[in-house]
């Protein structure tokens, strides 16, 4: 197949490499101009995936239409603050085939609308299949080829079917799910999670702590789901429970880390500047917290992590405050 991969991040070009490995016909497209034409010179993502080169056969590209044109799929990896723009943008170049599938492999939530990024891409451009993609994965890991396994969600089966033989491999596994709601909270909710655990580490807690997290994280997560008609069966899978594990636990998890250097003093703005790529919890962690407060939806994980981000609550304050909670039965509670 001809795919356009949209957003040259670490996971992005990632998914260009494994697509190319697939033996798919590749377009890579980058919005910063400077940083395509640097990845077309030395055939490396420097900034973003440095150490795995690009073969020769992926173009490189800072020209939307380029890369789109005669496209069978158009995979988006784009912050989630941008999808909308460049949604619009692909749509005005007029060059995106009538038949193309869409996909998302970007995680979060659209703030003032609430739309997953499906929703945000079939907002702007209709009449086209829409597939998200969302699982446990660190993007490094997946471009050295260790098993990894993912999550192909779409109301249209067949477009999910479609997108699961063009990514499937010996490495990288695929399975399919007609929740892509819920497979898209999962992936969006989980972040909040994360920066919680990412405070644990920078406080010096331990791992009772931060299992009780993952396991009450997953209840807040259902419960918005919920809220939200998902499944509550979609959160136990790889895209609810499986991606929480992996971004509170791994090293190479931006939103653990954020919350890590939180607790250890520093402040939001000088965190997010230190950054080379995008902490996606921080607008979710807002957007979450602001429709749970409104909806009557209790995530007390979330609001205290709302707290810390926005309002200046101490991350020790925060603990105390989660651990000294009303008294209750977990059970009735979830």
């Amino acid at each position: 197949m001809n795919i356009a991969v949209l957003g040259a991040g670490n996971w992005g070009t990632t998914a260009a490499l494994l697509l190319h490995r697939n033996g798919h016909r590749v377009k890579l497209w980058e919005f910063n101009e400077t940083l395509a034409a640097q990845m077309t010179e030395h055939r490396e993502n420097r900034l973003y995936l440095p150490g795995f080169p690009l073969p020769q056969d992926i173009l490189v590209t800072h020209v939307l239409s380029d890369a789109v044109k005669d496209s069978d799929a158009v995979v988006f990896v784009v912050p989630s603050a941008h999808m909308r723009q460049t949604a619009c943008s692909l749509k005005d170049t007029g060059a995106l085939s009538r038949d193309a599938i869409l996909v998302s492999l970007s995680k979060g939530l659209e703030h003032e609308s609430l739309l997953t990024m499906t929703g945000v891409i079939g907002d702007v451009i209709g009449g086209h299949p829409l597939v998200a993609m969302s699982g446990p994965c660190i993007a490094s890991e997946v471009a050295r080829g260790l098993p990894t396994t993912i999550v192909s969600a779409s109301y249209d089966q067949q477009a999910a079917r479609t997108i699961q033989d063009v990514f499937m491999s010996p490495s990288f596994r695929v399975y399919t799910s007609n929740d892509p709601l819920g497979i898209q909270l999962g992936g969006a909710l989980k972040n909040i999670i994360a920066i919680a655990a990412g405070i644990n580490d920078g406080l010096g807690f331990g791992t009772n702590s931060k299992s009780a997290l993952i396991t009450r994280g997953i209840v807040e997560m259902r419960r918005f789901g919920k809220i939200l008609d998902a499944r509550p069966e979609t959160f136990n899978g790889l895209s609810g429970i499986g991606d929480l594990i992996t971004t509170c636990v791994s090293g190479y998890s931006r939103n653990r880390r954020l919350g890590e250097e939180l607790a250890k003093g520093k402040v939001l703005q000088e965190v997010l500047g230190e950054m080379v790529m995008v902490a996606e919890g921080v607008p979710t962690a807002k957007t979450v917290y602001e429709f749970s407060r409104t909806n009557g939806v209790d995530m007390p994980i979330t609001a205290k992590v709302y707290g810390v981000l926005f309002e200046g609550l101490s991350p020790r304050t925060a603990v105390t405050e989660l651990m000294m909670r009303d008294r209750k039965p977990e059970y009735h509670s979830s």
